[in-house]
């Protein structure tokens, strides 16, 4: 819809009420602001929720795959014919084998539960930019060197060198009963791979290690998937799953996290939602504020009627003044969202020394830093609907305006 040169000197007058319509003014004003905070928002939302859902899903499905195919009984013995299919199976682009098992693990009189993770050298290896400290180079085959996660070291006060107790409760037998397996093992490596529990629990060794600590001989317990495309996962899954129905179970990874994602899915339309109402609210200010100026200009618009201005002209006039207002409001928002976002460590950082709250948890949420990830497609949505919003708030006011009957007005003044 484009304007006149006339159209856009009365709408630019408008957009900028004079001394006597300080009024209209504060409420464009706060129309702008509240549409501004509602669409910076609702980037910094979305943009956060699509962070977490994805750093989540990268680390769990860095150190799980997109898939776990599991022994029945926790033994797989024939795996080597297993990790053959597998690997044949179409859409799956990489098949590990693994050994893990929760134990026991003590150290200087502490004991806490662990998870002991045995794998194949290259997927150690694959661990190294996790790595703070130490090399994991050095969980050699055949070596009782072993990684701990960092929360995991700060709980036990481990720290390079110390030799790290796990106890098999299913050791060997006597006649005084079962006796636990205890194996020392020297850590070599701390890594950090920012899910809490994993930094927690976790301690990696070498598949072979696992397998002589777990009396398993050469038997793994699982081997890891990871797939082509994280979201076909169970459509490339399902035929493998129905191929290994006797001998093992596939899990994927919506069903070994599906509480947690489903939460995030549904806190992440609940605060669209939210957030997209806010936007709502600021429309309706642009409305107020423009039904507020149609009013008060009531007579120019009558003498613009009489000196020949058509209705479809009025129409653009108050429309397009409506319309700044939304289109200014939506891009500060981006603006003011991509701000946010960039600083949003430190802002987080900040407000835990002013308030002396921790707003961030790791044991809470999973994560040791506040992700973020923007998708284009949603901050278009977001600006369209920010405009949009604003755009549909003109329609009534300028209809009024264009339905003003000059001979009525005039007739009283």
């Amino acid at each position: 819809m484009f304007l006149s040169s006339f159209e856009w000197t009365i709408a630019k007058r408008y957009m900028l009420p004079g001394r006597s319509e300080a009024v209209i003014t504060l409420v464009a004003a706060i129309s702008i602001f509240v549409v501004m905070l509602s669409v910076a928002m609702l980037v910094v939302v979305m943009s956060v929720m699509n962070g977490f859902r994805a750093e989540l899903l990268d680390r769990i499905t860095g150190l799980n795959g997109h898939a776990v195919v599991q022994a029945y009984g926790g033994r797989l013995d024939d795996w080597e014919d297993v990790l053959a299919e597998v690997s044949d199976t179409p859409g799956i682009t990489h098949a590990t084998p693994m050994v893990e098992q929760p134990l026991l693990a003590t150290l200087n009189g502490r004991a806490e539960a662990v998870l002991v993770r045995g794998n194949l050298a290259e997927d150690i290896n694959a661990l190294s930019t996790s790595v703070l400290m130490g090399d994991m180079q050095t969980l050699e085959p055949g070596s009782r060197n072993i990684a701990i996660g960092s929360r995991l070291a700060l709980k036990m006060g481990a720290r390079l060198g110390d030799t790290l107790t796990i106890i098999n409760p299913q050791g060997r037998s006597t006649p005084f009963g079962t006796v636990p397996r205890q194996i020392g093992y020297t850590i070599t490596g701390i890594f950090e791979v920012g899910i809490y529990d994993f930094d927690e629990r976790m301690v990696i060794m070498p598949m072979e290690s696992a397998q002589t600590l777990l009396l398993m001989g050469d038997s793994i317990t699982a081997i890891e998937v990871t797939t082509e495309d994280a979201d076909r996962v169970r459509e490339i899954m399902d035929p493998l799953a129905a191929s290994l129905q006797d001998r093992a179970v596939v899990t994927i990874w919506q069903e070994m996290n599906a509480s947690l994602f489903e939460a995030l899915q549904v806190e992440r339309a609940a605060m669209a939602l939210a957030l997209g109402i806010i936007v709502l609210v600021a429309a309706f200010n642009i409305l107020s504020s423009l039904v507020m100026l149609v009013r008060s200009k009531t007579r120019d618009i009558a003498i613009m009627r009489t000196m020949g201005a058509r209705r479809k002209s009025l129409l653009k006039i108050f429309i397009t003044t409506g319309s700044v207002i939304g289109v200014i409001g939506t891009f500060a928002g981006l603006a003011l969202g991509f701000l946010i976002l960039y600083f949003r460590q430190g802002i987080v950082r900040a407000i835990e020394v002013v308030t002396g709250q921790q707003l961030w948890d790791p044991s809470v949420r999973f994560l040791t830093q506040l992700p973020a990830r923007v998708d284009p497609a949603e901050i278009i949505a977001i600006a369209a609907m920010g405009m949009g919003l604003s755009f549909l708030a003109t329609l009534y006011p300028a209809w009024r305006a264009a339905s003003t009957d000059p001979v009525e007005v005039l007739r009283y003044e």
